[in-house]
C-alpha cells in the first residue's frame, strides 16, 4: 500500500538533490534545456519523479523553495502543470497569468515560457507529444490543422471538464502509488486513458480550434459570439475597452452578449475582463522588480479605484496585493 506521508509518485522517483546543476540536467533529460535559478530564501530542496506513457507522461515536481524556470520553447511537447500546493506566475508567449490549484497551466510548445514557482510549489505535470496531441486533434475535427494548436490563458480546474481532467490525473497518481500504474508503453488500456486525458484537455481549455471541434461533435455548447468577446477581450486586455465595444466587434448587441455570457459562463462579459486583468496584475506583482508599486501595477491594468482593487484582489487570491507585492520583493533577489 502507498505510503500516505510519500509525495506522489514516489516509486517512479528519478532524482532528490539539493544542487541546482544536477536539477536542471535531470530535469532536462525529460524535458528540455532550460535556465533554474533559486530566487527565495529557503534551501532548494529539488525532486522530479516521472512515470513515462506511449504518448505522454506524468510527472511530479518541486523545487523547495522560489525559482526562476525559463526554458524558451518546449518545441517538441505541450505541457500541463497541475499545482498541488502554491501558486507559480507564468508567461508563455504573449499570455500571463497564475496557476494554483485551482487554475492550471497549458505551455504551448511554439511560444516561449518563463515561470516562477513560489516555495510551497509542488506539481503534478502532464507531458503530451505535440504531434501525438496534434494527431489525436485532427482525428476529433476531422481534417488536419492548418495552425500551431495553442491553448490561451490559465485552465479553470472549477469547472465541470476541468475538474474531472484534474481528478483523473490524479486517479492516475493514487493508482500508480498504489503499485497500479495504468500508464505504461505497449498497454492498451493506458492507451485508451491517454486519449482520453488528450480529449478531456481539449475539451476542457480555450484553445484556438475550440469552434472547430464543438462543431465537429454536433451543436455547439457554446455560441461562436462568447468565444469571439473572450478571444477579443483577452486580446485588449490591456487597452480601456467597454461592453459595447465587444459587442460592436462580434456583431451582436450588448444586451444578447450579456445573457448569452450569463447563460453559458454564469457571468458578464466585463467580469470576464476583471478577472482576466486580475490575472495579468497578480502575475506581475509576484513578478516585481524592486521600486514597483501596487498603484501603479493596479493602474497598468485598468485599476483606477485602489481600495476597490484590493478587495477584489483579496477576494479572488486569498491575500491583499501588498501582501503578494511586499513577499515578491522579498524573495526576489535573494541567491
Amino acid at each position: 500500500m502507498a505510503n500516505p506521508a510519500a509525495p506522489p509518485l514516489a516509486a517512479h522517483a528519478l532524482f532528490h538533490t539539493h544542487d541546482l546543476d544536477e536539477a536542471r540536467e535531470r530535469v532536462a533529460s525529460v524535458f528540455c534545456p532550460h535556465r533554474l535559478d533559486r530566487i527565495g530564501k529557503g534551501a532548494f530542496d529539488a525532486c522530479h519523479h516521472h512515470l513515462r506513457g506511449e504518448r505522454l507522461s506524468l510527472n511530479y515536481i518541486a523545487y523547495g523553495t522560489k525559482t526562476l524556470i525559463a526554458p524558451g520553447e518546449l518545441r517538441d511537447f505541450y505541457l500541463v502543470q497541475v499545482p498541488l500546493s502554491g501558486a507559480a506566475a507564468i508567461r508563455n508567449g504573449a499570455d500571463t497569468y497564475v496557476s494554483d490549484p485551482a487554475r492550471a497551466a497549458v505551455l504551448n510548445p511554439h511560444h516561449a515560457t518563463t515561470m516562477i514557482w513560489d516555495g510551497d510549489c509542488r506539481q503534478v505535470l502532464l507531458q503530451i507529444d505535440r504531434q501525438a496531441l496534434n494527431t489525436h486533434l485532427a482525428g476529433l475535427i476531422a481534417g488536419r490543422p492548418d495552425r500551431p494548436l495553442t491553448f490561451t490563458g490559465s485552465f479553470d480546474l472549477t469547472s465541470q471538464r476541468g475538474a474531472a481532467l484534474k481528478a483523473l490525473l490524479l486517479y492516475l497518481v493514487t493508482e500508480a502509488d498504489a503499485g497500479r500504474p495504468v500508464l505504461r508503453p505497449g498497454s492498451l488500456l493506458g492507451r485508451q486513458i491517454e486519449s482520453t486525458l488528450m480529449t478531456g484537455l481539449l475539451e476542457a481549455h480555450r484553445h484556438n480550434f475550440s469552434d472547430a471541434l464543438s462543431h465537429s461533435r454536433g451543436p455547439a455548447p457554446l455560441p461562436r459570439m462568447v468565444r469571439q468577446a473572450e478571444d477579443y477581450m483577452l486580446a485588449h486586455v490591456d487597452q480601456p475597452i467597454a461592453l459595447e465595444d465587444v459587442a460592436q466587434a462580434v456583431g451582436v448587441s450588448a444586451r444578447t452578449l450579456q445573457l448569452a455570457f450569463r447563460k453559458f459562463r454564469d457571468t458578464t462579459p466585463m467580469a470576464f475582463l476583471r478577472d482576466a486583468r486580475l490575472d495579468r496584475a497578480d502575475a506581475d506583482l509576484r513578478a516585481a522588480l524592486p521600486g514597483s508599486s501596487v498603484t501603479e501595477i493596479a493602474t497598468r491594468w485598468g485599476f483606477g479605484h485602489f481600495g476597490r482593487f484590493a478587495g477584489i484582489y483579496r477576494a479572488r487570491f486569498g491575500c491583499t496585493p501588498r501582501q503578494t507585492l511586499q513577499d515578491a520583493l522579498a524573495d526576489r533577489f535573494v541567491s
